[in-house]
Protein backbone atom coordinates (compact mmCIF):
# COMPACT_ATOMS: atom_id res chain seq x y z
CA UNK A 1 0.00 0.00 0.00
CA UNK A 2 1.02 3.24 -0.58
CA UNK A 3 0.87 6.36 2.01
CA UNK A 4 0.07 9.67 0.28
CA UNK A 5 -0.96 12.85 1.69
CA UNK A 6 -5.32 12.22 1.14
CA UNK A 7 -5.90 10.69 5.18
CA UNK A 8 -8.70 12.56 6.76
CA UNK A 9 -7.42 14.75 9.48
CA UNK A 10 -7.01 11.62 12.06
CA UNK A 11 -5.71 9.39 10.06
CA UNK A 12 -7.13 6.34 11.53
CA UNK A 13 -9.26 4.61 9.30
CA UNK A 14 -9.10 2.17 6.85
CA UNK A 15 -9.17 3.72 3.37
CA UNK A 16 -12.00 3.24 1.08
CA UNK A 17 -10.62 1.55 -1.68
CA UNK A 18 -12.63 2.78 -5.12
CA UNK A 19 -15.97 3.18 -6.68
CA UNK A 20 -16.77 2.17 -10.14
CA UNK A 21 -19.97 3.22 -12.35
CA UNK A 22 -20.74 2.34 -15.89
CA UNK A 23 -24.11 2.56 -18.63
CA UNK A 24 -24.36 1.82 -21.87
CA UNK A 25 -27.45 2.52 -24.34
CA UNK A 26 -29.08 5.34 -22.59
CA UNK A 27 -29.87 8.82 -23.30
CA UNK A 28 -27.20 11.58 -21.43
CA UNK A 29 -25.05 8.52 -20.17
CA UNK A 30 -22.22 11.04 -18.26
CA UNK A 31 -24.98 12.82 -16.68
CA UNK A 32 -26.32 9.30 -15.47
CA UNK A 33 -22.52 8.46 -14.65
CA UNK A 34 -21.97 11.64 -12.35
CA UNK A 35 -25.05 10.93 -10.99
CA UNK A 36 -24.36 7.14 -9.64
CA UNK A 37 -20.89 8.54 -8.71
CA UNK A 38 -22.29 10.98 -6.30
CA UNK A 39 -23.71 7.87 -4.43
CA UNK A 40 -20.27 6.04 -4.45
CA UNK A 41 -18.29 9.12 -3.03
CA UNK A 42 -17.91 7.51 0.16
CA UNK A 43 -15.52 4.79 -1.44
CA UNK A 44 -13.07 7.48 -3.14
CA UNK A 45 -12.80 10.84 -2.29
CA UNK A 46 -9.50 11.81 -3.97
CA UNK A 47 -10.36 11.69 -7.30
CA UNK A 48 -13.23 11.12 -10.17
CA UNK A 49 -13.40 10.84 -13.83
CA UNK A 50 -15.69 9.73 -16.57
CA UNK A 51 -15.17 8.68 -19.98
CA UNK A 52 -17.59 8.81 -22.80
CA UNK A 53 -18.17 6.96 -25.95
CA UNK A 54 -20.48 8.67 -28.84
CA UNK A 55 -20.40 6.11 -31.68
CA UNK A 56 -16.88 7.50 -33.11
CA UNK A 57 -14.79 8.99 -30.65
CA UNK A 58 -13.85 8.85 -26.88
CA UNK A 59 -14.05 11.55 -24.81
CA UNK A 60 -12.76 12.17 -21.03
CA UNK A 61 -12.65 14.07 -17.66
CA UNK A 62 -10.48 13.52 -14.96
CA UNK A 63 -10.04 15.75 -12.10
CA UNK A 64 -8.82 15.31 -7.89
CA UNK A 65 -11.35 16.09 -5.77
CA UNK A 66 -15.14 15.34 -5.42
CA UNK A 67 -17.18 14.27 -7.81
CA UNK A 68 -19.46 18.14 -7.61
CA UNK A 69 -15.98 19.52 -7.78
CA UNK A 70 -15.20 18.24 -10.89
CA UNK A 71 -18.88 17.50 -12.59
CA UNK A 72 -21.57 19.22 -11.22
CA UNK A 73 -22.11 21.82 -14.44
CA UNK A 74 -24.26 21.28 -17.81
CA UNK A 75 -20.87 22.62 -19.81
CA UNK A 76 -18.80 20.01 -18.21
CA UNK A 77 -21.36 16.66 -18.49
CA UNK A 78 -21.75 18.60 -22.64
CA UNK A 79 -18.10 17.93 -23.21
CA UNK A 80 -19.24 13.98 -22.63
CA UNK A 81 -21.60 13.08 -25.12
CA UNK A 82 -22.35 9.78 -25.93
CA UNK A 83 -24.69 6.75 -24.54
CA UNK A 84 -22.35 4.76 -23.21
CA UNK A 85 -19.84 5.95 -20.31
CA UNK A 86 -17.95 5.04 -17.09
CA UNK A 87 -16.70 6.83 -14.24
CA UNK A 88 -14.71 6.07 -11.52
CA UNK A 89 -13.56 7.18 -8.12
CA UNK A 90 -10.72 6.89 -6.33
CA UNK A 91 -8.82 6.79 -2.77
CA UNK A 92 -5.03 5.29 -4.53
CA UNK A 93 -3.87 1.85 -2.88
CA UNK A 94 -1.28 1.19 -5.11
CA UNK A 95 0.44 3.96 -6.92
CA UNK A 96 0.27 6.83 -4.76
CA UNK A 97 -1.83 10.18 -5.58
CA UNK A 98 -1.80 12.51 -8.73
CA UNK A 99 -4.00 13.26 -11.95
CA UNK A 100 -2.07 10.64 -14.09
CA UNK A 101 -3.60 7.75 -11.70
CA UNK A 102 -7.46 9.05 -12.11
CA UNK A 103 -9.47 6.68 -14.29
CA UNK A 104 -10.34 5.48 -16.31
CA UNK A 105 -7.45 4.82 -17.76
CA UNK A 106 -7.71 5.65 -21.55
CA UNK A 107 -5.68 3.75 -24.51
CA UNK A 108 -5.64 3.30 -27.96
CA UNK A 109 -4.80 -0.31 -28.76
CA UNK A 110 -4.55 -2.13 -31.96
CA UNK A 111 -8.37 -3.03 -31.74
CA UNK A 112 -9.24 0.75 -31.25
CA UNK A 113 -10.21 2.86 -28.01
CA UNK A 114 -9.96 1.43 -24.94
CA UNK A 115 -11.10 2.54 -21.42
CA UNK A 116 -10.95 0.55 -18.22
CA UNK A 117 -12.15 1.69 -14.64
CA UNK A 118 -10.99 -0.88 -11.90
CA UNK A 119 -11.73 -1.43 -7.81
CA UNK A 120 -9.51 -3.52 -6.09
CA UNK A 121 -5.74 -4.08 -6.12
CA UNK A 122 -3.61 -6.65 -8.43
CA UNK A 123 -1.11 -7.96 -5.93
CA UNK A 124 1.40 -9.10 -8.67
CA UNK A 125 1.38 -5.59 -10.67
CA UNK A 126 5.29 -4.87 -9.60
CA UNK A 127 5.92 -8.51 -11.26
CA UNK A 128 4.16 -7.85 -13.90
CA UNK A 129 5.07 -4.40 -14.63
CA UNK A 130 8.69 -5.30 -14.18
CA UNK A 131 8.16 -7.85 -17.60
CA UNK A 132 6.48 -5.80 -19.35
CA UNK A 133 9.37 -2.98 -18.91
CA UNK A 134 11.85 -5.41 -20.00
CA UNK A 135 9.82 -6.14 -23.29
CA UNK A 136 9.51 -2.20 -24.13
CA UNK A 137 6.40 -0.96 -22.70
CA UNK A 138 5.75 2.44 -21.80
CA UNK A 139 3.74 3.18 -18.51
CA UNK A 140 2.21 6.64 -17.97
CA UNK A 141 0.81 6.20 -15.35
CA UNK A 142 1.97 4.51 -11.82
CA UNK A 143 -1.22 2.61 -11.09
CA UNK A 144 -1.64 -1.00 -11.26
CA UNK A 145 -4.43 -1.27 -13.50
CA UNK A 146 -2.10 -0.12 -16.39
CA UNK A 147 -0.74 -3.57 -16.10
CA UNK A 148 -4.10 -4.68 -17.59
CA UNK A 149 -3.86 -2.37 -20.31
CA UNK A 150 -0.49 -3.93 -21.34
CA UNK A 151 -1.37 -7.47 -20.94
CA UNK A 152 -4.29 -7.16 -23.24
CA UNK A 153 -1.89 -5.32 -25.55
CA UNK A 154 0.54 -7.22 -25.83
CA UNK A 155 -1.72 -10.85 -26.12
CA UNK A 156 -1.21 -12.85 -28.95
CA UNK A 157 -5.03 -14.08 -28.98
CA UNK A 158 -7.51 -12.67 -32.44
CA UNK A 159 -9.97 -10.89 -30.56
CA UNK A 160 -10.33 -8.59 -28.18
CA UNK A 161 -12.22 -10.31 -25.99
CA UNK A 162 -9.89 -13.51 -25.60
CA UNK A 163 -7.14 -10.75 -24.90
CA UNK A 164 -9.04 -9.36 -22.36
CA UNK A 165 -9.41 -12.98 -20.73
CA UNK A 166 -6.02 -13.53 -20.99
CA UNK A 167 -4.76 -10.65 -19.25
CA UNK A 168 -6.88 -11.31 -16.82
CA UNK A 169 -5.83 -15.36 -16.14
CA UNK A 170 -1.49 -13.02 -15.16
CA UNK A 171 -3.19 -10.81 -12.73
CA UNK A 172 -3.65 -12.22 -8.56
CA UNK A 173 -5.59 -10.22 -6.03
CA UNK A 174 -9.07 -8.26 -6.74
CA UNK A 175 -10.86 -6.58 -9.12
CA UNK A 176 -13.97 -5.61 -10.24
CA UNK A 177 -13.55 -3.70 -13.77
CA UNK A 178 -15.70 -2.03 -15.83
CA UNK A 179 -14.44 -1.25 -19.79
CA UNK A 180 -15.24 0.34 -22.97
CA UNK A 181 -15.07 -0.56 -26.37
CA UNK A 182 -16.55 0.93 -29.56
CA UNK A 183 -18.70 -1.64 -29.44
CA UNK A 184 -19.28 -2.87 -26.16
CA UNK A 185 -19.25 -2.70 -22.15
CA UNK A 186 -17.69 -5.17 -20.35
CA UNK A 187 -17.99 -5.79 -16.23
CA UNK A 188 -16.37 -8.24 -14.86
CA UNK A 189 -14.96 -9.38 -11.24
CA UNK A 190 -12.39 -11.63 -9.83
CA UNK A 191 -12.62 -15.52 -9.52
CA UNK A 192 -12.85 -14.76 -5.64
CA UNK A 193 -15.55 -11.75 -5.96
CA UNK A 194 -13.93 -10.07 -3.30
CA UNK A 195 -14.52 -6.56 -4.35
CA UNK A 196 -18.35 -6.19 -5.32
CA UNK A 197 -20.19 -5.50 -8.34
CA UNK A 198 -23.93 -5.05 -9.20
CA UNK A 199 -26.04 -4.88 -12.58
CA UNK A 200 -29.29 -2.80 -13.22
CA UNK A 201 -31.94 -1.72 -15.85
CA UNK A 202 -32.76 2.04 -16.46
CA UNK A 203 -35.26 1.33 -19.08
CA UNK A 204 -33.27 0.26 -22.03
CA UNK A 205 -30.29 0.80 -20.57
CA UNK A 206 -27.91 -1.49 -18.49
CA UNK A 207 -25.89 -0.35 -15.36
CA UNK A 208 -23.09 -1.23 -13.24
CA UNK A 209 -22.26 0.00 -10.05
CA UNK A 210 -20.10 -0.61 -7.02
CA UNK A 211 -23.01 -0.89 -4.64
CA UNK A 212 -26.71 -1.03 -4.91
CA UNK A 213 -27.34 2.42 -4.04
CA UNK A 214 -25.90 3.87 -6.86
CA UNK A 215 -29.06 1.77 -8.94
CA UNK A 216 -31.14 3.68 -6.30
CA UNK A 217 -30.22 6.77 -6.80
CA UNK A 218 -30.19 6.90 -10.59
CA UNK A 219 -33.39 5.32 -10.99
CA UNK A 220 -32.24 1.97 -11.78
CA UNK A 221 -33.55 -1.58 -10.93
CA UNK A 222 -31.47 -3.81 -9.47
CA UNK A 223 -31.39 -6.97 -12.10
CA UNK A 224 -28.36 -9.20 -9.71
CA UNK A 225 -25.05 -9.03 -9.01
CA UNK A 226 -21.84 -9.86 -11.26
CA UNK A 227 -20.94 -13.28 -10.11
CA UNK A 228 -17.30 -14.03 -8.88
CA UNK A 229 -15.50 -14.58 -12.12
CA UNK A 230 -18.31 -13.76 -14.59
CA UNK A 231 -17.67 -11.42 -17.57
CA UNK A 232 -21.08 -9.23 -18.43
CA UNK A 233 -20.83 -8.57 -22.46
CA UNK A 234 -23.09 -5.66 -23.10
CA UNK A 235 -23.40 -4.40 -26.77
CA UNK A 236 -24.06 -1.42 -28.21
CA UNK A 237 -27.28 -3.23 -30.11
CA UNK A 238 -28.39 -4.06 -26.93
CA UNK A 239 -27.13 -7.71 -26.88
CA UNK A 240 -26.00 -9.10 -23.46
CA UNK A 241 -23.69 -12.23 -22.79
CA UNK A 242 -22.28 -13.78 -19.88
CA UNK A 243 -18.55 -15.26 -19.67
CA UNK A 244 -17.52 -17.44 -17.50
CA UNK A 245 -13.56 -18.70 -18.48
CA UNK A 246 -12.18 -18.97 -14.85
CA UNK A 247 -13.91 -21.84 -14.14
CA UNK A 248 -15.69 -22.28 -10.63
CA UNK A 249 -14.30 -21.62 -7.51
CA UNK A 250 -15.56 -20.69 -3.91
CA UNK A 251 -16.66 -16.93 -3.57
CA UNK A 252 -14.67 -14.85 -0.84
CA UNK A 253 -16.15 -11.54 -0.85
CA UNK A 254 -14.54 -8.66 1.42
CA UNK A 255 -16.48 -9.14 4.80
CA UNK A 256 -15.11 -5.44 5.67
CA UNK A 257 -17.96 -4.33 3.37
CA UNK A 258 -20.27 -5.18 5.24
CA UNK A 259 -18.66 -3.62 8.86
CA UNK A 260 -17.62 -0.40 6.95
CA UNK A 261 -16.89 0.30 3.77
CA UNK A 262 -20.25 0.38 2.00
CA UNK A 263 -23.19 2.50 2.75
CA UNK A 264 -25.49 1.65 4.97
CA UNK A 265 -28.36 1.58 2.68
CA UNK A 266 -26.59 -0.86 0.10
CA UNK A 267 -27.60 -4.41 -0.17
CA UNK A 268 -24.84 -6.81 -0.79
CA UNK A 269 -24.94 -10.51 -1.40
CA UNK A 270 -28.33 -10.07 -0.98
CA UNK A 271 -28.34 -8.83 2.87
CA UNK A 272 -29.03 -5.15 3.77
CA UNK A 273 -25.64 -3.65 5.35
CA UNK A 274 -27.54 -1.57 7.74
CA UNK A 275 -29.35 -4.83 9.08
CA UNK A 276 -25.68 -6.79 9.00
CA UNK A 277 -24.61 -3.86 11.07
CA UNK A 278 -27.35 -3.77 13.10
CA UNK A 279 -27.03 -7.19 14.00
CA UNK A 280 -22.59 -7.07 14.62
CA UNK A 281 -24.35 -4.79 17.86
CA UNK A 282 -26.85 -7.89 18.64
CA UNK A 283 -23.96 -10.12 18.98
CA UNK A 284 -21.34 -7.58 20.41
CA UNK A 285 -24.28 -7.57 23.00
CA UNK A 286 -24.33 -11.01 23.60
CA UNK A 287 -20.70 -11.51 23.88
CA UNK A 288 -19.71 -8.82 25.71
CA UNK A 289 -22.45 -7.10 28.20
CA UNK A 290 -21.46 -4.44 30.75
CA UNK A 291 -23.72 -2.87 32.72
CA UNK A 292 -24.11 0.88 32.08
CA UNK A 293 -26.20 3.79 31.60
CA UNK A 294 -25.77 4.67 27.73
CA UNK A 295 -25.05 3.18 24.48
CA UNK A 296 -23.22 5.89 22.70
CA UNK A 297 -22.34 5.32 19.02
CA UNK A 298 -19.12 6.99 17.61
CA UNK A 299 -20.38 8.84 14.38
CA UNK A 300 -20.96 7.72 11.83
CA UNK A 301 -19.94 4.51 11.04
CA UNK A 302 -20.59 3.20 15.02
CA UNK A 303 -24.68 3.87 14.55
CA UNK A 304 -26.18 0.84 13.48
CA UNK A 305 -24.01 -1.30 15.48
CA UNK A 306 -25.08 0.81 18.89
CA UNK A 307 -28.83 0.43 18.03
CA UNK A 308 -28.17 -3.38 18.06
CA UNK A 309 -26.35 -3.25 21.16
CA UNK A 310 -28.59 -1.46 22.63
CA UNK A 311 -31.75 -3.36 21.85
CA UNK A 312 -30.34 -6.47 22.81
CA UNK A 313 -28.90 -4.68 26.28
CA UNK A 314 -31.55 -2.98 26.61
CA UNK A 315 -29.59 0.07 27.81
CA UNK A 316 -30.48 3.25 25.97
CA UNK A 317 -29.22 4.22 23.23
CA UNK A 318 -28.55 8.24 22.95
CA UNK A 319 -26.27 10.66 20.84
CA UNK A 320 -23.97 11.03 22.96
CA UNK A 321 -21.25 12.24 20.72
CA UNK A 322 -22.09 15.00 17.87
CA UNK A 323 -20.05 14.86 15.17
CA UNK A 324 -19.30 17.92 12.69
CA UNK A 325 -20.14 17.27 9.39
CA UNK A 326 -18.08 19.79 7.66
CA UNK A 327 -15.33 19.09 8.46
CA UNK A 328 -13.83 17.28 5.59
CA UNK A 329 -10.47 15.66 3.86
CA UNK A 330 -7.70 17.86 3.17
CA UNK A 331 -5.05 18.05 0.61
CA UNK A 332 -2.28 18.91 3.36
CA UNK A 333 -1.05 16.71 5.73
CA UNK A 334 -2.09 18.13 9.13
CA UNK A 335 0.29 19.01 11.79
CA UNK A 336 1.52 17.19 14.82
CA UNK A 337 -0.60 19.83 16.85
CA UNK A 338 -3.17 20.44 14.01
CA UNK A 339 -3.81 16.38 14.12
CA UNK A 340 -3.99 16.00 18.24
CA UNK A 341 -7.06 18.69 17.59
CA UNK A 342 -8.91 17.22 14.74
CA UNK A 343 -10.99 14.46 16.81
CA UNK A 344 -12.80 17.70 18.76
CA UNK A 345 -13.29 19.39 15.33
CA UNK A 346 -14.73 16.36 13.93
CA UNK A 347 -16.48 15.55 17.65
CA UNK A 348 -17.75 16.91 20.37
CA UNK A 349 -19.03 15.19 23.87
CA UNK A 350 -22.53 16.37 24.48
CA UNK A 351 -21.82 16.62 28.38
CA UNK A 352 -25.10 17.16 29.16
CA UNK A 353 -26.16 14.08 28.51
CA UNK A 354 -22.60 11.69 29.25
CA UNK A 355 -21.79 13.82 32.29
CA UNK A 356 -22.13 11.53 35.71
CA UNK A 357 -23.04 8.32 33.15
CA UNK A 358 -21.45 4.87 32.50
CA UNK A 359 -21.18 4.60 29.08
CA UNK A 360 -20.61 1.92 26.26
CA UNK A 361 -18.69 3.55 22.94
CA UNK A 362 -19.42 1.29 19.42
CA UNK A 363 -17.00 1.79 16.84
CA UNK A 364 -16.72 -0.13 13.74
CA UNK A 365 -13.02 -1.06 14.14
CA UNK A 366 -9.54 0.02 15.83
CA UNK A 367 -6.68 0.55 13.15
CA UNK A 368 -3.79 2.33 15.05
CA UNK A 369 -5.36 3.33 18.41
CA UNK A 370 -5.42 6.79 18.19
CA UNK A 371 -8.71 8.17 17.45
CA UNK A 372 -10.38 5.57 19.95
CA UNK A 373 -7.78 7.15 22.75
CA UNK A 374 -8.77 10.63 22.16
CA UNK A 375 -12.64 9.83 22.13
CA UNK A 376 -12.56 7.91 25.29
CA UNK A 377 -10.43 11.00 26.60
CA UNK A 378 -13.44 12.87 25.03
CA UNK A 379 -15.96 11.34 27.10
CA UNK A 380 -13.99 11.22 30.63
CA UNK A 381 -13.02 14.89 30.46
CA UNK A 382 -17.34 15.43 29.73
CA UNK A 383 -17.73 13.67 33.29
CA UNK A 384 -18.37 10.39 32.10
CA UNK A 385 -18.22 8.15 35.13
CA UNK A 386 -16.72 4.84 32.95
CA UNK A 387 -15.95 4.56 29.28
CA UNK A 388 -16.56 0.93 27.83
CA UNK A 389 -15.31 0.59 24.11
CA UNK A 390 -17.40 -2.15 22.54
CA UNK A 391 -16.01 -2.77 18.76
CA UNK A 392 -18.02 -3.70 15.75
CA UNK A 393 -15.55 -5.84 13.99
CA UNK A 394 -12.86 -8.12 15.13
CA UNK A 395 -8.95 -7.30 15.84
CA UNK A 396 -7.38 -5.75 12.84
CA UNK A 397 -4.39 -7.37 12.53
CA UNK A 398 -2.91 -7.65 9.27
CA UNK A 399 -2.69 -5.44 5.96
CA UNK A 400 -5.25 -5.67 3.32
CA UNK A 401 -3.55 -6.61 -0.09
CA UNK A 402 -7.10 -6.38 -2.55
CA UNK A 403 -7.53 -2.51 -2.28
CA UNK A 404 -7.86 -1.26 0.79
CA UNK A 405 -5.62 1.19 2.28
CA UNK A 406 -4.51 -0.31 5.57
CA UNK A 407 -1.28 1.05 7.55
CA UNK A 408 1.98 -1.31 7.86
CA UNK A 409 1.17 -4.82 10.00
CA UNK A 410 3.66 -3.01 12.53
CA UNK A 411 1.62 0.19 13.01
CA UNK A 412 -1.82 -1.61 13.37
CA UNK A 413 -2.95 -1.62 16.83
CA UNK A 414 -3.93 -5.06 17.26
CA UNK A 415 -0.57 -6.74 16.06
CA UNK A 416 1.65 -5.13 18.46
CA UNK A 417 -0.52 -5.74 21.63
CA UNK A 418 -3.28 -8.77 23.02
CA UNK A 419 -6.71 -7.08 24.50
CA UNK A 420 -6.06 -5.90 27.95
CA UNK A 421 -2.75 -4.16 26.27
CA UNK A 422 -5.13 -2.27 23.77
CA UNK A 423 -7.50 -1.22 26.54
CA UNK A 424 -4.67 0.26 28.69
CA UNK A 425 -3.58 2.19 25.44
CA UNK A 426 -6.67 4.02 25.12
CA UNK A 427 -7.49 4.13 28.09
CA UNK A 428 -10.76 2.52 28.59
CA UNK A 429 -12.66 0.41 31.32
CA UNK A 430 -13.00 -2.27 29.37
CA UNK A 431 -12.54 -3.52 25.74
CA UNK A 432 -13.89 -6.12 23.34
CA UNK A 433 -14.25 -7.03 19.91
CA UNK A 434 -17.25 -9.16 18.49
CA UNK A 435 -15.77 -12.84 17.37
CA UNK A 436 -15.51 -13.73 14.00
CA UNK A 437 -17.85 -16.14 14.03
CA UNK A 438 -20.41 -13.45 15.51
CA UNK A 439 -19.48 -11.34 12.79
CA UNK A 440 -19.82 -13.96 9.96
CA UNK A 441 -23.66 -15.12 12.22
CA UNK A 442 -24.10 -11.01 11.50
CA UNK A 443 -24.24 -11.12 7.93
CA UNK A 444 -26.37 -14.41 7.60
CA UNK A 445 -24.00 -17.24 8.10
CA UNK A 446 -24.19 -19.90 11.11
CA UNK A 447 -20.39 -19.02 11.54
CA UNK A 448 -17.48 -19.09 10.22
CA UNK A 449 -16.64 -22.35 7.93
CA UNK A 450 -12.57 -22.85 8.73
CA UNK A 451 -12.42 -25.10 6.20
CA UNK A 452 -12.94 -22.80 3.48
CA UNK A 453 -13.85 -19.66 4.99
CA UNK A 454 -17.15 -17.70 3.12
CA UNK A 455 -16.02 -14.36 3.43
CA UNK A 456 -11.97 -12.96 2.57
CA UNK A 457 -11.29 -11.97 6.43
CA UNK A 458 -7.63 -11.89 5.98
CA UNK A 459 -7.27 -8.14 7.91
CA UNK A 460 -9.05 -10.09 11.04
CA UNK A 461 -7.51 -13.34 10.14
CA UNK A 462 -4.01 -13.12 8.13
CA UNK A 463 -5.51 -15.85 5.75
CA UNK A 464 -5.20 -14.15 2.68
CA UNK A 465 -7.07 -16.40 -0.30
CA UNK A 466 -4.84 -15.85 -3.28
CA UNK A 467 -1.08 -15.72 -3.57
CA UNK A 468 0.53 -12.13 -2.69
CA UNK A 469 3.51 -12.63 -5.27
CA UNK A 470 4.66 -8.89 -4.72
CA UNK A 471 4.59 -8.84 -1.11
CA UNK A 472 5.53 -12.67 -0.97
CA UNK A 473 9.02 -11.71 1.60
CA UNK A 474 6.45 -9.40 3.94
CA UNK A 475 5.80 -10.16 7.64
CA UNK A 476 2.41 -9.67 6.78
CA UNK A 477 1.42 -12.96 5.05
CA UNK A 478 4.65 -15.08 5.28
CA UNK A 479 3.29 -17.32 8.10
CA UNK A 480 -0.60 -17.10 7.42
CA UNK A 481 -1.42 -17.03 3.67
CA UNK A 482 -3.18 -20.06 2.52
CA UNK A 483 -3.39 -19.78 -1.26
CA UNK A 484 -6.76 -21.29 -2.94
CA UNK A 485 -6.63 -22.44 -6.50
CA UNK A 486 -8.80 -21.76 -9.41
CA UNK A 487 -10.29 -23.96 -11.62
Amino acid sequence: MITHPFYDADGDKLREECGVFGVINANDAAAITALGLHALQHRGQEAAGITSFDGKEFYSRRGLGHVADNFSSGSVIGELPGSMAAGHVRYSTTGGAGLRNVQPLYAELASGGFAIAHNGNISNAMHLRQALVQKGAIFQSTSDTEVIIHLIATSRYPTLLDRFVDALRLVEGAYSLICMTKKRMVACRDPLGIRPLVMGKLGDAIVFASETVALDVVGAQFVREVEPGELVEVRLDGRITSHRPFGESNPRPCIFEHVYFSRPDSIMGGTSVYQARRQIGVELAKEAPVEADLVVPVPDSGVPAAIGYAQQSGIPFELGIIRSHYVGRTFIQPSDGQRSSSVKRKHNANRALVEGKRIVLIDDSIVRGTTSLKIVQMMREAGAAEVHMRIASPPTMHSCFYGVDTPERSKLLAAKMDIDAMRDFIQADSLAFVSIDGLYRAVGTSGRDAGCPQYCDACFTGEYPTTLTDHADKDDQAEFMTPIKVA
